[in-house]
């Protein structure tokens, strides 16, 4: 079954939502402190633009800020991030460490394709250890075009990967897939939108389900 599989992190590995809100709510509490903001926390509207780059969500949830005020709100929102992910606030989604093992074991590769930072992604990597499976992670910081299509082509060309899928829960995932003549699987998660979703060549409600998808793929 040897296959590469390119996964998006947040809402398709890591349940970003455990501690989306902790971080966003203390990012907007300085900036309550710094009375450069006095309403309640956007989190309703972060959550409708999640998967986009990071300097996109500062601009939409700050319109009315400079960019130095978005760049050091975007700084601070980063610490908080990593420091509640060190401090195990957040969590995998179910099956994810069995489903790597078995792809594994059938002799597939992993990688990561992520909107996240790089910093952000190695304190996921390294708190779960997934680096115990996964080949290599990669950021949208890496990419000048901020396109996760760009993302993906840029693995298939450093790893020769000729048969694969991108597994995400977002437009920008399956866009990827199409954009670079691979299967994409949209992942039922947290995030995922219906509209999105259904432009997907497959869908899964649980990563459980590659085990029994990936085979198909081959016939």
């Amino acid at each position: 079954m040897a296959q590469s599989l390119i996964f998006d992190m947040d809402g398709t590995l890591f349940q970003t939502d455990k501690i989306l809100e902790l971080s966003l709510n203390d990012a907007f509490s300085r900036l309550r402190s710094l009375n450069t903001w006095d309403k309640e926390t956007p989190i309703d509207k972060y959550r409708e633009i999640m998967g986009v780059p990071l300097p996109k969500v500062w601009e939409t949830l700050l319109p009315n800020h400079s960019v130095e005020e978005r760049e050091q709100t975007d700084a601070y929102f980063l610490e908080r991030l990593i420091e509640n992910i060190r401090s195990g606030k957040g969590a995998l989604y179910p099956n994810v460490k069995e489903v790597f093992s078995y792809l594994k074991e059938n002799d597939c590769s992993m990688y990561i394709a992520s909107n996240g930072l790089m910093e952000y992604l190695k304190a996921i990597v390294s708190y779960y250890h997934l680096d115990e499976w996964v080949t290599e992670t990669f950021s949208i910081q890496q990419i000048k075009s901020l396109n996760k299509s760009d993302l993906v082509q840029s693995i298939i060309k450093k790893y020769g990967i000729t048969n694969g899928v991108v597994v995400g829960d977002r437009l920008s995932d399956i866009n990827a897939a199409k954009h670079n003549g691979l299967v994409s699987i949209g992942c039922n998660f947290d995030f995922a939108r219906e509209d999105e979703l259904s432009q997907a060549d497959i869908v899964i409600d649980d990563l459980t389900e590659l085990k029994t998808t990936l085979p198909k793929l081959h016939k």
